[in-house]
C-alpha cells in the first residue's frame, strides 16, 4: 500500500509544477546547459524524499516476497507464470546461505524503513513549515505529519485487512488480535493528533501574531469552518470509540472509525492547503476556492489507480508472507524429543 500510495503521490507534484514536461529539471544531472537544481527549494526536497521512500519501500517489499515467489514458481503449472516467477525469484533455492543473507538484508532494510518513515514525512512537512504563509510556518509540523501518516495509514490498512480477511478466508492468519492491536495504534495516534491541534491553537494565541491567529480562527469559524470541524470530529472524537474493547473487535465499528479517519485526514490536508492560502497577508488577494471538474477528476483518478494496483497485487502475489507463517507453525518448531521438523 505504501508503494501504491507513493505512485499516486508522485502525480500531484507533476501536475502542480505547471509544466510537467520539464519535470526532469528537478533532477541534479550534468547537462550541456549548465543547469543545476536549487537545493534550497522544498520542491527539490520532495523529489529526494519521495524517491528515497519509494526505492527503500520497493526493495523491502520485493525482498520479503522472494521466498514466496520461489514457492509459487515451483508450484505453478502455467509456463508463462513460471517464467515470470523464475525471473523474479532471482535463483532462490532455499539454501542455508540464501536464508542467512536474506535475513540479514531484511533486518537491515527494516531498520532503514523505520527511520525513513520519520525522515520522509518530516521533509514533506518542511514544504509548509519553511514558508511564511500564516498557518504553515510552525515547528510542530514535522512530528504532526509523522503522526498523521501513521494515523491515516493504519486506518486504510484496517479497511483493506477486514476485506481481505473475509474475502480470502484468512481468519486463522489475520486474527482479531492483530486488528485489535492496530485499532489501539489508531487510538494512540488520534490522541497525538488532538494534542497537535491544541498546540496549534496555543501557538496562535501565545505568539500574539494577528495573522496566525486569524488563520487558526478560520479553521473554527471561517468560510471553511465546516471542513475544520469535520477534521476535528473525524480525527479526534470518532476514534475515541476504541477505548471500548467491543468497538475494537467489531467489524462495524472498525470500518466506521477507519472510514471516518480517512475522511478526516483528507479534510485535514484540505484545511492546511485551502484555509491558509485563501486568506493570507493581503486582503486584495483573498479568494474563495471552488473545486472544478478537473480537480475531482484528478482525485478520483488517484483512487482508481490505488485500488487497481491493490487488487492486482492481491490477485497475483500472496498478501500474507507464507514463509513467515511456516516459521511459526507448530510443525516448524523443534519437537520435545530434540528432532527438528521442517514444513
Amino acid at each position: 500500500m505504501t508503494i501504491f500510495a507513493v505512485i499516486c503521490a508522485v502525480i500531484f507534484p507533476l501536475i502542480h509544477v505547471g509544466r510537467p514536461w520539464l519535470a526532469y529539471w528537478l533532477f541534479p544531472y550534468p547537462n550541456q546547459r549548465a543547469l543545476w537544481t536549487n537545493f534550497r527549494s522544498p520542491l527539490l526536497w520532495d523529489v529526494f524524499a519521495v524517491n528515497t521512500y519509494f526505492s527503500v519501500s520497493a526493495m523491502f517489499w520485493y525482498l520479503g516476497l522472494i521466498p514466496d515467489i520461489a514457492s509459487m514458481r515451483d508450484r505453478t503449472t502455467s509456463k508463462f507464470r513460471k517464467l515470470i516467477y523464475t525471473v523474479l525469484a532471482m535463483g532462490w533455492r532455499g539454501a542455508a546461505s540464501h536464508w542467512q543473507h536474506y535475513e540479514k538484508a531484511y533486518l537491515l532494510l527494516a531498520g532503514l524503513a523505520t527511520g525513513l518513515v520519520l525522515s520522509v514525512h518530516s521533509v514533506v512537512s518542511f514544504d509548509f513549515a519553511t514558508s511564511v504563509v500564516p498557518g504553515w510556518h510552525m515547528t510542530i509540523f514535522p512530528p504532526y505529519f509523522v503522526a498523521g501518516a501513521i494515523f491515516a495509514g493504519f486506518a486504510m490498512v484496517v479497511m483493506v485487512l477486514v476485506v481481505v480477511r473475509e474475502g480470502m478466508q484468512l481468519q486463522n492468519l489475520i486474527t482479531m488480535r492483530h486488528l485489535e492491536v492496530m485499532n489501539k495504534v489508531i487510538l494512540a495516534m488520534s490522541c497525538i493528533m488532538g494534542y497537535s491541534y491544541m498546540m496549534e491553537g496555543f501557538t496562535a494565541w501565545y505568539s500574539m501574531n494577528e495573522y496566525l491567529h486569524h488563520a487558526f480562527m478560520n479553521i473554527i469559524t471561517g468560510t471553511y469552518g465546516w471542513a475544520g470541524w469535520i477534521t476535528i470530529t473525524c480525527n479526534i472524537f470518532i476514534p475515541q470509540l476504541f477505548w471500548f474493547r467491543k468497538c475494537r473487535t467489531s467489524y462495524f465499528w472498525m470500518i466506521f472509525v477507519a472510514i471516518g479517519v480517512t475522511i478526516g485526514m483528507w479534510f485535514e490536508r484540505f484545511v492546511i492547503i485551502v484555509i491558509s492560502l485563501h486568506q493570507d497577508y493581503l486582503p486584495s488577494a483573498w479568494r474563495i476556492y471552488k473545486p472544478t471538474l478537473t480537480d475531482f477528476g484528478v482525485l478520483l483518478g488517484t483512487f482508481g489507480i490505488f485500488f487497481t494496483l491493490v487488487l492486482i497485487f492481491a490477485r497475483v502475489l500472496p498478501v500474507i508472507a507464507t514463509t513467515e507463517v511456516k516459521g511459526i507453525l507448530p510443525d516448524a518448531q523443534p519437537s520435545h524429543h530434540g528432532d527438528e521438523r521442517h514444513v
